[in-house]
């Protein structure tokens, strides 16, 4: 494994989307063209699947140093309200570009810390989405928590508007490694989150732990998964911490990198994580995800319904996501479309009723068929171009850069098909770039990506 480590980490994405950011062409791009794809996927799949629609909620009362999300770190509540309006106001002009009312399928609320907002202000911000818009029969709302600040209110009232899944970013119980990253969080506080979740009726709680934290050594491991196996979440997101210090700032500077575990060391303890996860009775599921037998999400992986965009891994497959908030990712499925970073850019353009996007993508025929292709790989570990809609054009250099990882065990191919070995799995990024056409015709001048170990 420590040869294959050696040659396989090295700069890759984590393929939320295909093409990845870097790779879109923002100068082909517009806001016409981008509402023209809105309302074309809209017509093909609302009445049949309905939509999904992800709120970024940006605001932090601290800054923890692992963190690779736009946030604004502030402890002035008062900025609750003004920014609930602006989110209003842009579903609103969503909603004017559609000739019947949205279905929501899906609704997630990220950040930033969504627990940042009061249990009042986050339900006027759900009422109001709903004022423009219907729930799904099949609907599945989920929202991330921090165990620090998440409230039995909070809980309950979301509960109450149809939240029945919820995700607590633990990372990691050593007071060592909580301190480097500045997210200090006793085992008693999500303990307690985690046990009022359930009393409340929540059918899926999460726990997100990350390997190759600062500081973070086997026994860490061993305790944070010990620890996390006493309150048996239904669903775990086991990541790869990605050091990306160039694109974030000084966020992520709050260690030394010699205080990093070196490539062999990490993979160490993603194995050993791994490896005491599935002795809990975690079953592996995609990229760094694990989950029960009951869980919602391994039973769509079993039924080879699960899906991948960028709110990660979902139980089932909309066509359209619409983001709204800050920084937020739209995709139409035949574009993408990204907002303004800046709260006071996004809320001077909202106000001026203008959809706040800044750059964006629209997907070629070759882009389409190779985002299904890591789509397939990233969900279901296995792809097929037996289907002539399939193929494209350079399938022959794609076969060739997956042909030396064939021979070091990876992936088996034949005529038609291409499957990833357990051997592996813990390389599907890697798999994955050889797809990557994009990258190939120009690899990137700086740097852009994590490492993939």
């Amino acid at each position: 494994m420590l040869n294959l480590i050696q040659k396989y980490n090295v700069q890759g994405p984590r393929y939320t989307s295909y093409p990845t950011v870097p790779y879109w062409d923002i100068n082909s791009f517009s806001g016409k063209a981008w509402n023209e794809t809105l309302q074309k996927s809209f017509e093909e799949s609302n009445d049949t699947e309905g939509i999904s629609l992800y709120i970024h909620l940006p605001y932090c009362e601290s800054m923890c140093t692992f963190c690779g999300c736009h946030k604004r770190i502030s402890k002035r509540h008062e900025v609750e309200m003004p920014y609930i309006r602006s989110v209003l106001k842009e579903w609103r002009l969503y909603c004017d570009l559609f000739d019947s009312k949205p279905i929501i399928k899906e609704l997630h609320l990220g950040g930033g810390t969504p627990t940042f907002f009061s249990p009042e202000h986050l339900k006027m911000l759900i009422d109001g989405i709903f004022r423009h818009a219907e729930r799904s029969d099949l609907h599945e709302f989920s929202f991330e928590g921090h165990p620090n600040n998440t409230s039995k209110e909070h809980l309950q009232t979301l509960f109450d508007l149809g939240f029945r899944r919820v995700s607590y970013g633990v990372q990691d119980y050593s007071e060592k490694v909580q301190r480097a990253i500045h997210r200090v969080q006793p085992f008693e506080k999500v303990k307690k989150v985690t046990e009022w979740s359930r009393e409340i009726g929540y059918t899926s709680v999460g726990h997100d732990i990350i390997f190759g934290l600062p500081h973070q050594k086997n026994n860490d491991i061993r305790q944070t998964i010990d620890k996390t196996n006493e309150l048996r979440p239904d669903r775990l997101a086991f990541y790869s911490y990605a050091h990306v210090p160039w694109l974030k700032g000084n966020g992520q500077r709050g260690f030394k990198d010699e205080d990093l575990p070196g490539a062999e060391e990490k993979r160490q303890l993603y194995e050993l994580g791994k490896d005491l996860l599935t002795e809990a009775g975690y079953y592996e599921i995609g990229m760094d995800h694990f989950a029960l037998k009951s869980d919602s999400l391994y039973k769509a992986f079993e039924a080879g319904t699960m899906h991948r965009n960028f709110m990660g891994y979902t139980d089932s497959k909309t066509q359209l996501m619409i983001g709204l908030g800050a920084s937020s990712i739209s995709d139409s499925w035949y574009s993408f479309a990204q907002n303004v970073k800046s709260i006071e850019e996004y809320q001077h353009l909202v106000d001026h009723d203008i959809i706040p996007i800044y750059r964006g993508h629209m997907l070629s025929e070759e882009d389409l068929v190779i985002r299904r292709h890591i789509l397939n790989l990233m969900c279901r570990m296995q792809t097929s171009w037996e289907d002539e809609s399939q193929q494209f054009n350079d399938l022959e250099l794609v076969l060739e850069h997956l042909h030396e990882m064939e021979l070091d065990g990876l992936v088996n191919t034949n005529t038609n098909k291409l499957s990833v070995t357990e051997t592996g799995r813990p390389f599907i990024r890697n798999v994955c770039m050889a797809f990557d056409l994009l990258m190939h015709r120009k690899a990137p001048e700086k740097r852009v990506f994590s490492m993939t170990i």
